[in-house]
């Protein structure tokens, strides 16, 4: 699936590494709407992972 891809495309960018081929790969085969999807769905995974863990932390007296 599409979807899936852009997913992994997503993945793969938020960590900085891709390879040429891989690149020009998804560029020819991935949906645009697609990718801005899964980006931002990511993006909205990736803070809320970052604000609960913020919380547990506050929460867990670690950080006083």
């Amino acid at each position: 699936m599409n979807i899936v891809r852009a997913f992994k495309a997503v993945a793969w960018s938020f960590f900085g590494i891709r390879k040429s081929a891989e690149y020009e790969k998804d560029v020819n085969q991935l949906n645009p709407v697609h990718v801005i999807v899964a980006g931002v769905i990511g993006a909205a995974l990736f803070v809320t992972a970052l604000v609960l863990l913020v919380n547990w932390v506050i929460g867990s007296g670690v950080a006083k």
